[in-house]
């Protein structure tokens, strides 16, 4: 609807699509670290990822008002980094000095998106997936509150 209006009435707009922020009580990490911690096995049919870090997602979204254009301009914004599933919970398996179970088989796909016009347009994120990881892993050993709201980076269907 945006991208119609802005192309109709010359409306300048922009367009950012997020996949998948994180924060100490929300994102794919913390649901990852949650299951290890708690020892619930981690489904690996979703292979890999993208996150990025919801101050840095906030910064570029706010960036993307001063970038408006007509055809809209359209960004992808997460991290750069695809990354593994199956070795992020091996990462949080360390850390917490756990086991770490695993459920399914990587598939050949993934829900992951190409950052270049993000990375070419804006500067890089300031928090590092080392950080995040560090970050959310505190969090949890230290039982930070969560918001209980999970992402469904699982999901194969579309429904979300």
């Amino acid at each position: 609807m945006f991208e119609y209006f802005s192309r109709r009435d010359g409306t300048p707009t922009s367009i950012y699509r997020l996949n998948y922020a994180v924060e100490l009580r929300y994102g794919i990490l913390l649901e990852i670290a949650l299951k290890v911690w708690n020892g619930m096995p981690i489904d690996a049919r979703m292979g890999y990822v993208n996150v990025i870090w919801q101050g840095d997602a906030n910064r570029i979204a706010l960036e993307c008002l001063a970038r408006t254009a007509t055809p809209p301009l359209v960004v992808n914004l997460t991290g750069a980094d695809r990354l593994s599933v199956r070795t992020l919970a091996t990462w949080f398996g360390r850390r917490f000095d756990t086991a770490v179970q695993f459920a399914g088989v990587e598939r050949p796909t993934a829900l992951l998106s190409n950052t270049a016009r993000m990375r070419s347009l804006f500067a890089p994120p300031e928090v590092t997936v080392e950080r995040m990881l560090e970050m959310v892993a505190d969090w949890v050993e230290h039982d930070g509150p969560l918001l209980g709201k999970p992402t469904k980076f699982e999901a194969r269907d579309g429904r979300f």
